[in-house]
Parts: structure tokens; sequence; C-alpha cells
């Protein structure tokens, strides 16, 4: 079914059904960065220490540009210091997977405000066992005393992605979906998204259902780097089509034909995955996606694959788009192998790093 775009407001920029609020892009200025420890080998099996090897990795490199804080079970947060080293903040928290993504709350700023909206983290339609998880956004809100935005909506941080100036992209897959939102038509969702996130437009995906756990976030297929200017995810040239290329191809023909908030057409620019004879990973359900890339304060971070030419491809595209950046590769082969990258990994709050 071919999905298509609401209306934009009239004057494209106003901020929406939730007067003042705003969701700001990831790459306007950051009070910090959140990550999670990867708490359990239920989850993850002998893959654990792989795992953890990666985020401290990643929390290392980020925290050189802002500061982190990473969030790691009681029991577990010594070990987590030692592994991120003492640039890394690490606070005490129930967890059970590393996705800070989607079970840390998304922020908004309201007349001046930050509040966090807690998506009702269910473990992706109860999918995995999700616990501490479905505590973490209270528990941040908390700790950092941050007013909680209540919803009845249930979804992932990974859902959503905005151009900061009233647009946002959705896969209707992880959203308008039985398994988190039951009954809930796409306009009501829609309607809640508004109010929640103050956006003026929804641009939704048709998305993938059933595939990996997310039922295909947006933030391995499509991502704002400036209003009207969309990075989309594109399999390597050759490969035979599949769920996945598909979606893209959708996703390709939804942004053709539609519009911003502001009314402007937008602008849409491949970002090629890597061949998969050459990448180091060896895991099938790899996420290969150089989509699903991070921008922090004066970087943006993506994922390294091991196949030079695509690796570098992507690197060039990033730097074109964020030239007052520098562009950090980090090897996260297996974050990777869980269907997850960079993006998925890291949780975004918005502010002066001072504050």
């Amino acid at each position: 079914m071919s999905q298509t775009a609401s209306s934009p407001s009239p004057s494209g920029r106003a901020p929406g059904p939730a007067g003042g609020r705003r969701l700001g892009a990831e790459w306007e200025s950051h009070a910090r960065t959140y990550m999670c420890w990867p708490a359990s080998t239920g989850i993850w099996g002998g893959q654990l220490p792989a795992v953890r090897k990666d985020i401290a990795a990643l929390a290392r490199a980020v925290g050189a540009h802002e500061p982190v804080v990473l969030l790691a079970r009681p029991g577990q947060a010594r070990a987590a210091q030692q592994a991120c080293g003492q640039d890394v903040e690490v606070v005490p928290v129930p967890v059970d997977d590393l996705w800070a993504r989607d079970t840390v709350p998304v922020f908004v700023e309201d007349g001046g405000q930050v509040r966090g909206v807690d998506l009702n983290f269910s473990g992706w339609g109860n999918k995995q066992r999700h616990a501490d998880d479905a505590g973490v956004a209270r528990a941040v809100l908390g700790k950092y005393g941050v007013p909680r935005e209540r919803t009845w909506l249930v979804a992932e941080g990974g859902s959503f992605e905005t151009d900061g100036a009233g647009t946002l992209m959705v896969t209707e897959s992880s959203v308008v979906n039985d398994n988190r939102n039951r009954g809930k038509s796409r306009q009501q969702i829609e309607d809640e998204l508004k109010r929640v996130f103050g956006v003026a437009k929804v641009i939704w995906f048709d998305g993938v259902r059933g595939e990996d756990i997310t039922d295909a976030h947006v933030d391995s297929l499509a991502r704002f780097v400036a209003p009207g200017v969309v990075l989309l995810d594109r399999a390597f040239p050759g490969e035979p089509a599949d769920s996945w290329s598909r979606s893209a191809d959708q996703a390709r023909r939804v942004l053709k034909d539609t519009t911003d908030a502001r009314g402007k057409k937008i602008q849409v620019i491949d970002l090629p995955q890597p061949d998969p004879d050459r990448i180091t990973g060896t895991d099938p359900e790899m996420l290969t996606s150089y989509v699903n890339f991070y921008v922090a304060n004066g970087a943006v971070f993506v994922p390294e694959f091991g196949d030079t030419k695509a690796d570098d491809c992507a690197k060039g595209i990033l730097r074109d788009h964020f030239p007052g950046r520098e562009v950090v590769a980090v090897r996260i082969d297996a974050i990777a192998s869980g269907g997850g990258g960079i993006h998925c990994s890291t949780h975004d709050q918005p502010g002066r790093p001072t504050e």
C-alpha cells in the first residue's frame, strides 16, 4: 500500500498542536549522551563480552566530544566504569539491554524547559524481556529532574526521525502495529505524535513487519542531515531485492512525492551499504546500514564494516553534510550482530554540556 504524508500547517514552521513544544534535531547542542551497559547473557549469550567491548569503545569515543552517561546495573557499574574509563559517568540503574535509543525518554523543549516523553517501552511489542528497561525512562527523568511527559503511545525512540523544523519521519510497521498500539488508527497515532513532539507534519513509510525485533525502525532507513535533506539507506548494488531494499524504494517514492513541514521538496541522497563479501562481521542478522550514524557535539559517529571503499564513501558523504564536525568511524561488529548500530546505542539530551 502506498503511503503518503500528512498535510503541513499553513505556516510551515508552526509549532503544531502542542503550542510551543519542539522536538529538536540531533545536530543541535547536546547536554549529554545516554548509553546502556548490556547486562545479560540471556539476551546476548556468548557474544556479551564482545558487545560490552564495543559499547565501551563507543562510549569512550563519544565521551571525547560530549558528556556520556552510561546506565548500568548496580552490580555491574564498577566493571562498566573500568571498561569505559573515567571520562564516562556510570550511573547505577537497572537495565536489561544496551539500546538506549529506545529505552531512554525522547526529550522535547517546551516553553524553555526540557521535558522527557516516556514512550512506555514494551520490549518492541513484548518480543524480549524488559522488566528493567521498562523503567529506564522514569529513572533517567528522576535522576536529572526532568519533567515526565505522559502518553498512551507505546513506541521507541528509534521509530522517529526529525529535522528539528516540524517534520517527523516514521515507519508505520513499528508504531501502527497491534503489538504496540492495538486498536489505534494511523490518524490517532499521528495526532498524538503531533501533540507530544510538537511536530507539524508526519511523513509515513510502510516499513517492514516481523522481520526484525523493532519492526523496522526509521533510524536505519532514512535520516535528516538538514531540513529538506535526507540520507537514505541503499542496498549494495547487485544484491537481490528483499523486504529491506523494497522498503527503501517505497520510502524514496514517498519522499519524492511529498514536502516537509515548511512546504519544501525533500532532497534524497543515497547512503550505500557495504559489499556483504567484504565486511568483517559474519552474523547473517548483522545490521550494515551506515544510516544508523550518530551526530554529537563536534562529531559524527559512523559504523565501519571493513569494506574500505564503502566505509570511505559513507564517511565522505557525512563530511559533506556536516563540514564542521569530525567524522569518526567506529567498529561495532558485535553490536551490529544484534540488529542495531551506533544510533540505536546512543540517545541525546538537548542542552549545553555544562548544564
